[in-house]
């Protein structure tokens, strides 16, 4: 049996995103509310598919602090919403210009530039909105989801941050130093973020939140890790995205850096030390142990 066929995993992993779909069914407004075009793009896109990692790993934190942290997957939900605003943006013809995403044509070419940028635009905001109307929590903890988040997702070490020196490193000559400075960022930050959320929500803490903070990082790297030899190895129609864009646009990832092999050994190495933060939590975190490796076994 592999790690990835561990006990009740799959059928976790499928009714979380269930839970998820229904939080962000609830919150995004129907295509029918005006103005409808600018719902439709919303969600069309947010409703194309995806793994759902990053709200499953909020969930999956907020469960090894606490036993029943109620109304958890709606803090969890933001995640997804930031998550799919950046993918919406960077597909864009000014930063990635890609025609393909979670196996169907991208936002800006269904519904144009103008309403693909405000669709990112208005998940954004809507994330925070949630956020400050979470009912299960005290104010500082919603303040400090809102900090969280803002920072996981902004310039300095932030999601925004490394999609900056990703754009600026193309056909740049790749070294270690550079590919550290936009992964850690561009991907980390927001997965690092992901558990974070869920241990804040539950009331973590500190030596949780810090071992959750190492697990996050260790996770968030091998995720980035497998993300880039994937598309060197997949097919579009495996991935549901373009494969290959990366080396086509001289970007400097793993494998360019390492190889394809030793990129997948430093995966390992990633999940190996992503289970060894986790001592702290026992058997509270086997969900979170089981995602790390599922994260370094996926095909997509």
């Amino acid at each position: 049996m592999t790690k990835t066929d561990a006990p009740g995993l799959q059928e976790y992993l499928a009714e979380q995103v269930l839970l998820i779909d229904r939080v962000l069914n609830d919150w995004v407004p129907e295509e029918t509310v005006e103005p409808a075009s600018i719902h439709r793009a919303m969600r069309y896109s947010l409703f194309a598919g995806g793994k759902r990692i990053r709200p499953v790993l909020a969930i999956a934190a907020a469960r090894a602090v606490s036993d029943s942290p109620d109304g958890v997957e709606n803090a969890a939900a933001t995640l997804e919403l930031i998550h799919t605003y950046s993918l919406i943006h960077d597909d864009l013809p000014a930063l990635d210009n890609d025609d393909l995403r979670r196996g169907r044509p991208t936002c800006h070419k269904v519904f144009g530039d103008a309403l693909a940028i405000l669709a990112g635009d208005a998940l954004l905001t809507l994330a925070f909105e949630v956020l400050s109307r979470l009912k299960h929590i005290p104010a500082n903890r919603k303040i400090r989801l809102v900090e969280e988040l803002s920072q996981a997702a902004g310039t300095v070490g932030g999601m925004i941050g490394g999609q900056v020196n990703d754009i600026e490193g193309e056909g740049q000559t790749p070294t270690t130093l550079l590919l550290e400075s936009i992964h850690r960022a561009k991907t980390g930050a927001l997965l690092r973020a992901s558990v974070r959320m869920g241990g804040i929500y539950a009331g973590v803490s500190g030596d949780e939140l810090a071992a959750l903070s190492q697990y996050g990082e260790h996770t968030g790297l091998a995720f980035q890790i497998i993300d880039d030899v994937l598309d060197v190895e997949e097919s579009s129609e495996a991935l549901g995205k373009t494969a290959g864009k990366d080396e086509a646009q001289q970007k400097i990832t793993f494998p360019a850096v390492y190889g394809l092999e030793r990129s997948r050994e430093m995966a390992e190495q990633e999940r190996l030390a992503a289970h060894v933060a986790l001592r702290i939590f026992d058997d509270r975190a086997e969900r979170l142990r089981q995602i790390a490796d599922f994260i370094v076994q996926r095909k997509m």
